[in-house]
Parts: structure tokens; C-alpha cells; sequence
């Protein structure tokens, strides 16, 4: 058996672009999907991956470890990078969805069988006004409880949201308070039996995502997500330690390497590898025992399209430290037009059950991702007060 091509379909999902990846054999009928969805970076990645395809061609696909080393290190530059991590990412998984088919099993089969019944998804409310928040206004924090209802209604048990706002690197109290009064507009909208998340998108400082830890510490946060910048692990590792919240981080980390610097310091008491970016399945799991060995937990970074998701879930199914999965499931009204899904999900709870089809249980129409063709996604810009560029 040998592959004998790698292509990519891309699929505009308003905010982003999904990059569908597919892994073709020699065998009729035989192939695999993944996903390399990277926003604002769509060109770069479908480049990325016609480069790296080259060393593949011709290889046997179900020596999925062996691939995954070319792949990382096979042209000098490591696979460290965003770009050629998510390239790698993409290929990786259609190869595990390769070798689930030719066994006839599910994905979390090959990873180690099941090591739960279900898994538990989130949603994301989105943020409040990213800009003029200083004068905290009542309908603000009004619309976070309205959102944050909106959400158990429809079946979930927890969620996150925005309610951090971007901020120089320092500032005074307005922006905490008004982080404060959207926080706890939620919780008593919703009361102590559902789990809420604030993600801060790495926008603080340091300083200031210490400030906004410590006034958030009060309402029992499921997790505080990206106090600040991945680069700062330090500072994170002192966030963390002086809050009860536990501390999230780890999406725009693309490496094994990368997550060991997080373990070594005790910064985070939740991981947030995202299965499309951090090397596929084959590096997730080795991440994934390291977060065992320190006993951190796992709820991966997943907002891109539902390639991504199969993967993510199937790695659920596997992997102990484990605790819930971000779920998008209102970008687009094509969402479950171009992918079928093998996964089973009761509403009450918005609880997953296990695919039971070989592989990652996904298959794509392509003739419905025609109709959804690439589109330049719209480019995010946030400037402080003073003007000064600020993260989005």
C-alpha cells in the first residue's frame, strides 16, 4: 500500500477557512481526512502542505510514527512553527483515519480503547464590546447572562466566554471591574451547577492578568484560559500560583517541546493542545503523557471545523487526564452539509458518545465544499486608547 497523493480542499467558514486535508492510497477506495485549519494563514498552510507532501509520496501510509518523523525532520527546519506544525497536524490525522479503515476500527481503538463513556462539550459566548469598555455599562453584563443562558438552554452544562477586555499593559480599575460585573452577571444567571470559563486570549500583560485572575478568583471559574502572553510561561506559572482558578494555557503550543517547559514549571492546571496545530494524534499523545505524568489535566483548543473535532473527540475517548472539548456548532449553516459525522451527541448535557465507524468516522462531500470556496478572511485589528497596536 502507498500513498499517491496528498491534496487539500478549502471550505470558507466565515471567521476561517477550514483546510480539509486528503491522504489518497493505491488502494480503491482507501483514504483519509484530516484538518489544517489555520485562520488568517489559509495560502500559507495549503502551501506548507503540497511541500511537505512531496516527501511522502510513494510511502507506505499506515507507518504513521515514521511518516510523522520526515515530516518533522526530514528539510532541517524542525516542524516547530505554526504553519508547517499545522501542515503536519493535517497529514498526521488522515493518517490515523488511514489505518482505523484498513483495521476497521474507530480511532480510539488504535490510541488505547476507551477510557470513558462520554465526553462532555463546551461552548464559547464569544466577548462583550472590545473597545470603549470603560464606563462599564448594565447591558453589558446583561448580555453575558442573556448568552450564558442561552447555553444551558440549549443543553449544555458549561461554557466560556470573553469577559476579559483588551487592555494596555497596565491600566486601573475599570477594566477589572468590568470583567467583574460580566463574570458575575453569569454565575447568578446560571447558578453554581454550570461551569464557566473566562478566556483571556492572551491579551493581558502579565501584570494585568494577575489583576484579572485575583478579582475573578471569587466566582469559582471551571479554568482561567491565557492570563497572558505563552511566551511569558513564567509569569503564568505565578499567576497560577497565586489564585485558586485553575489556569488554562497551551493553544499556540506546537510541540512536545513546548509543553514540557509548561510541565517543568507547574504553570498551568489545565493543557489546552489543539489537535490541528500541535503535530495530529501522533504528538497530542505524547503530550498527552506527559500531562498524565504531572496530573494535568486536558481540554483541547477546538475551534476550527468538524475534522478537527472527530479528532479531538477520538482522542478523548483515549486519553485519561481528559476532562471536556470545546464544541462549535453555529458558525455556518453548511457546518453538517459538507462532513457527516460518525459520533453521537445527547442534547441534554451536550454529551459525546463514541463513533463506532472505522477511523475518525467522518466523511466529506466535496461537491458541497465547492460551493463554500476559499474567501479572505476578515482581518482582526484592535488598537489601545492611545492607538498603539494591542492583541486581538
Amino acid at each position: 500500500m502507498k500513498i499517491t497523493e496528498i491534496k487539500t480542499l478549502v471550505c470558507n467558514a466565515r471567521m476561517r477557512n477550514w483546510i480539509f486535508v486528503k491522504v489518497v492510497t493505491d488502494q480503491p477506495g482507501l483514504y483519509g481526512w484530516g484538518e489544517a485549519t489555520l485562520e488568517w494563514h489559509t495560502r500559507s498552510v495549503v502551501g506548507a502542505i503540497e511541500d511537505i507532501s512531496q516527501l511522502l509520496i510513494g510511502e507506505d501510509p499506515t507507518r504513521i510514527e515514521y511518516l510523522w518523523q520526515m515530516m518533522y525532520r526530514q528539510h532541517f527546519w524542525h516542524g516547530n512553527g505554526i504553519v508547517r506544525g499545522t501542515a503536519i497536524s493535517g497529514i498526521d490525522i488522515a493518517l490515523w483515519d488511514i489505518l482505523g479503515k484498513v483495521h476497521n476500527v474507530p480511532c480510539h481503538k488504535l490510541l488505547g480503547g476507551r477510557v470513558r463513556d462520554y465526553i462532555r462539550l463546551y461552548c464559547h459566548l464569544g466577548g462583550g464590546r472590545m473597545e470603549d469598555f470603560y464606563e462599564t455599562k448594565p447591558e453589558d453584563a446583561k448580555r453575558f447572562a442573556e448568552l450564558a443562558q442561552q447555553a444551558v438552554e440549549e443543553g449544555f452544562t458549561a461554557f466560556k466566554s470573553m469577559a476579559v477586555p483588551h487592555t494596555m499593559s497596565l491600566e486601573g480599575l475599570q477594566p477589572i471591574r468590568y470583567a467583574e460585573a460580566c463574570v458575575q452577571s453569569m454565575r447568578e444567571a446560571v447558578g453554581d451547577k454550570i461551569d464557566i470559563m473566562v478566556d483571556c486570549h492572551a491579551r493581558p500583560s502579565p501584570r494585568m492578568g494577575m489583576q484579572f485572575a485575583r478579582a475573578l478568583d471569587p466566582y469559582g471559574l471551571f479554568f482561567f484560559e491565557e492570563p497572558c502572553w505563552p511566551e511569558s510561561i513564567d509569569d503564568i506559572a505565578l499567576i497560577q500560583r497565586a489564585v485558586k482558578t485553575p489556569i488554562a494555557t497551551g493553544e499556540r503550543l506546537v510541540s512536545i517541546y513546548a509543553f514540557r517547559e509548561l510541565f517543568e514549571k507547574r504553570a498551568a492546571s489545565v493543557i489546552q493542545p489543539d489537535i490541528t496545530h500541535c503535530g495530529g494524534l501522533t504528538e497530542v499523545k505524547r503530550i498527552s503523557a506527559m500531562a498524565e505524568a504531572y496530573r494535568v489535566s486536558i481540554a483541547p483548543h477546538n475551534p476550527q471545523g468538524p475534522i478537527s473535532t472527530a479528532a479531538s473527540i477520538e482522542f478523548g475517548f483515549s486519553s485519561p487526564s481528559y476532562i471536556i472539548c470545546e464544541s462549535v456548532h453555529n458558525d455556518v449553516p453548511w457546518r453538517k452539509d459538507v462532513v457527516t459525522e460518525g459520533y453521537s451527541i445527547q442534547k441534554e448535557g451536550m454529551l459525546v458518545y463514541p463513533n463506532k465507524l472505522p477511523g475518525l468516522g467522518v466523511e466529506v462531500n466535496e461537491e458541497e465544499v465547492g460551493k463554500h470556496g476559499f474567501q479572505q478572511e476578515v482581518l482582526q485589528r484592535n488598537f489601545s486608547r492611545d492607538g498603539s497596536v494591542n492583541d486581538w
